[in-house]
């Protein structure tokens, strides 16, 4: 472990409108956390899922709504939500301009479960 460059690593599409970037993760020798960040076109976020570790979401820039547990709520810039374990999530750009989050995940991959699907997702591992 030790110094990790974020401008060397890559920018994935991971569904029409979401880009990512992982910063953290096993794969760069990590313990106990992933963190990566996704920019969101307007009307685009990510649909209802959940982790089996507690997340941190943080607005770095533009509008989000967000679904927890039934609850809906706006954040913009400079503001969190902190998803506890197995908590049903997801948000959507509902600014005029680019959504910028940095997610934390308590793990050191990224793990989702769609709630579309009921299938776990993995990532980063």
């Amino acid at each position: 472990m030790g110094k990790i460059s974020h401008d060397a690593q890559a920018i994935e599409e991971w569904r029409s409108g979401v880009t990512s970037r992982v910063r953290v993760s096993a794969l760069a020798g990590a313990r106990s956390l992933c963190i990566f960040e996704q920019w969101c076109a307007p009307g685009c976020g990510a649909p209802p899922h959940l982790h089996p570790v507690e997340e941190v979401l943080t607005v770095l820039s533009g509008q989000m709504e967000a679904h927890l547990a039934g609850e809906r709520m706006i954040l913009t810039t400079n503001e969190s939500l902190i998803v506890p374990p197995e908590t049903v999530h997801g948000f959507n750009n509902t600014g005029s301009g680019e959504l910028h989050v940095l997610a934390v995940l308590a793990s050191s991959f990224f793990e989702a479960v769609p709630i579309s699907t009921g299938v776990p997702v993995t990532r980063w591992r």
